[in-house]
């Protein structure tokens, strides 16, 4: 009897801990065949030969280099993931969090990291701390306000124009196959960060705070810094978002600073500060989209050059989004647009440089559901450069030698995606 007691009370203690934890396995497959071509032109205007020897230059009109794949990730972003909670009582929890990128279209990439996601958090009525590698605050726009939601061909030009323009400065670490690099830019995600996030109870009010350690060792004084250790604040980040949310609509502002490059031992710095404000609004028919951003490019020096150094880079941009509920489909539509300001000053030898490089998108979609966790989709996009700008939809660069310019990118994305 003693022993049927305790063997209760066991099942009774192990039932009480199932039901304050659990764990969640997750993930998507999403694949697609997609098509991306890229045409440069040559702008310079035929020569005829005439009394005066000038000589002779025939234009060689554009060229184009493209590619057909089966891809992954048009619709969502293929991955698999990890998660679970734990009451600690009290109105607290500890939950954690392991997110890892997978190319289902042909294995390469799979739990090789959790580079997408891997952060622990302690949660209650002040919020949530959370620790490690997670999204940026300024990101959260780019992708919640833009229909395509940051993924395949239809992904806005604002994050495809920042994600190079954020990418840290020097030698980037050298690939290893299967395994995705996490040290090459701060725009979409921070390693080593600290996050707080308000509570939901805010009446439709939302926050966000992180901070990110670059984990560089500091030598006092700076002449005793190594070479090789001279970039002693790269990989920083600080930053915030804030938002409201309720009914139909949603905006959000948010800015960041990301230290990309650092030459402590002469004393320079060199930061992308982002500033962007995103906002939705569902009607019920149509959802509207729209976002604007700034990101500056700088460097800060301690001691002024002569000549007073690089100037600034800016980079502006805009989009306009809207999706269509048709049944059990969606129809997606986005305009997006940037603009490189160099802030060069005029020079008449070389006329290209007082052109600001910019480039604008339109992308168009179809989404099916044919249930809540499976989904076809089709997806086109096309991309205009001007002036220099090299913007594509995805897929090879550019043929930039041989006096091409860049001009038009174009691609599609023909899938399935399924949710787990």
């Amino acid at each position: 009897m003693k022993k049927s007691l305790v063997a209760l009370a066991a099942l009774a203690v192990a039932g009480v801990a199932s039901a304050q934890s659990s764990v969640t396995l997750f993930g998507v497959v999403d694949a697609s065949i997609s098509g991306y071509s890229s045409t440069s032109r040559d702008n310079r205007a035929t020569v005829f030969p005439n009394a005066f020897g000038i000589p002779v230059y025939l234009n060689q009109g554009s060229v184009k280099v493209s590619s057909r794949q089966l891809a992954n990730s048009g619709y969502n972003s293929s991955r698999i993931g990890f998660r679970g909670t734990e009451d600690l009582g009290g109105g607290l929890a500890a939950s954690f969090w392991l997110e890892a990128p997978i190319s289902n279209d042909d294995g390469q990439t799979g739990i090789s990291t959790f580079a997408r996601r891997s952060t622990v958090s302690l949660s209650g009525g002040f919020g949530e701390l959370r620790l490690g590698r997670d999204y940026t605050p300024t990101f959260w726009n780019d992708t919640v306000f833009d229909p395509f939601g940051t993924n395949g061909v239809g992904t806005n030009l604002i994050n495809t124009a920042n994600n190079s323009f954020g990418a840290f400065n020097g030698t980037a670490p050298t690939p290893v196959p299967g395994v995705p690099n996490v040290s090459t830019s701060n725009y979409v995600r921070a390693s080593n960060s600290i996050g707080y996030f308000l509570p939901p109870n805010l009446g439709g009010f939302y926050g966000q705070f992180q901070y990110a350690l670059s984990e560089k060792n500091k030598y006092s004084p700076g002449l005793a810094t190594p070479g090789g250790d001279n970039t002693t604040r790269q990989g920083r980040y600080i930053g915030g978002r804030f938002g409201y949310a309720n009914g139909p609509l949603d905006v959000a502002i948010a800015y960041g600073s990301s230290t990309v490059g650092d030459q402590y031992y002469i004393g320079t710095t060199n930061k992308v500060n982002t500033l962007n404000l995103g906002a939705s609004y569902d009607f019920g028919p149509v959802k509207l989209f729209g976002e604007v951003s700034k990101a500056k490019n700088k460097i800060d020096y301690e001691v002024t050059p002569l000549l007073g150094g690089r100037p600034d880079i800016d980079l502006t941009g805009y989009l306009l989004g809207v999706t269509v509920p048709v049944g059990a489909g969606l129809i997606r539509a986005s305009y997006s647009h940037v603009k490189y300001d160099r802030n060069l000053p005029f020079d008449f030898f070389n006329p290209a440089n007082n052109n600001d490089p910019k480039a604008n998108k339109l992308a168009l979609g179809y989404v099916h559901n044919l249930s809540k966790r499976t989904a076809l989709y089709a997806t086109i996009a096309r991309v205009s450069n001007k002036n220099g700008a090299a913007l594509t939809v995805g897929g090879p660069s550019f043929i930039t030698t041989g006096g091409f310019t860049p001009k038009s990118s174009t691609g599609y994305d023909f899938g399935i995606r399924h949710a787990f």
